[in-house]
């Protein structure tokens, strides 16, 4: 009789997604499949959805799951494996048990990361940065969110927030979604590209049409686009000055608009250089909409070796 091949699972959890990929023990993707997020339902109909994409995928490829790895959107107990704090796009997901709910339907391990933490991992490990000992990560979608990686690991933290540079103050005096004031996400998310263009032409457009405007030459649209990407240099020139991290990965859905705001970020570093003098590399995500998956993946992977490696130390 054949054994089915082992794999590891990578759950990406988003508002409005939720992917699943089957990987190979080098995080290569075997299968993966994308399905509606029921965020409105509450944490267990989300899990249960991600749940049954696993399960679909597993009949149509099989394979022999050595662990779960899950990514999810909010503030995260990586340890305990559970949702601290959800936005109101979630019902009932706060305080949600993830991994204790994972375990017990699969009867596999299961390892809980916040998405965008989860989103460096995979870049780190398989993407634009695999092997960089030390990164940055930034993800501009609807909102901005960061990660840390330092001496080829996650860093994050004592109170599981070190990264989090889309939430420091200094990039004007606007408010943010967080409660805050002059937030890096009052610049560069997807929102506030959408309502800066607003402001600026009378409009009520996506982020996605400000985009296509932009490419088409027009003037507000670009002007909107510098000042997204002059944000995201200040802030990698403030982790540059602090931390002397002088590589960085982008991620999230403006960045599939790279040559719109690569330019700004550009002219920006090569006029105020990082003080360390060394050169600066900023990327796009290499991974595009797996990255999330795969990271937690490789989480799940790690702890699963780390785990053998100290049953067989005993």
């Amino acid at each position: 009789m054949i054994r089915a091949p082992e794999v590891v699972v990578g759950v990406d959890i988003g508002g409005t997604t939720t992917q699943v990929a089957l990987c190979t023990e080098d995080l290569g993707i075997v299968d993966r499949l994308e399905v509606p997020t029921p965020a409105a339902e509450g944490g267990t109909a989300m899990v249960g959805a991600a749940l049954a994409a696993v399960r679909h995928l597993l009949d149509r490829t099989p394979g022999r799951p050595l662990g779960v790895g899950v990514g999810a959107a909010g503030v995260v107990d990586a340890r305990a494996g559970r949702i601290l704090v959800a936005s109101d796009s979630f019902r009932d997901w706060a305080g949600f048990e993830v991994t204790a709910e994972v375990e017990r339907v699969l009867g596999v391990p299961a390892f809980l990361d916040n998405d965008v933490n989860a989103f460096l991992r995979g870049e780190a490990t398989a993407g634009a940065v695999a092997g960089e000992p030390d990164v940055l990560g930034m993800t501009l979608g609807t909102g901005v969110g960061g990660a840390l990686w330092l001496d080829h690991a996650l860093y994050d933290g004592p109170h599981g927030a070190a990264g989090e540079i889309g939430h420091v103050p200094g990039f004007g005096e606007l408010p943010c979604t967080c409660g805050g004031r002059g937030h890096l996400e009052t610049l560069a998310s997807g929102r506030s590209i959408a309502a800066h263009y607003g402001e600026r032409t009378g409009r009520t457009v996506t982020a996605e049409a400000v985009a296509a405007a932009a490419g088409l030459g027009d003037p507000d649209a670009l002007a909107v686009y510098e000042a997204a990407g002059a944000g995201v240099a200040r802030a990698v020139l403030i982790t540059a000055g602090l931390l002397d991290v002088t590589t960085f990965v982008i991620g999230g859905g403006v960045s599939r608009s790279w040559s719109l705001v690569e330019p700004s970020i550009r002219r920006a570093l090569a006029a105020e250089p990082p003080v360390s003098g060394r050169p600066v590399r900023v990327l796009p995500a290499g991974l595009g909409g797996d990255a999330v998956a795969v990271g937690a993946a490789a989480r799940a992977r790690a702890e699963i070796h780390r785990g053998a490696a100290q049953q067989t130390a005993r």
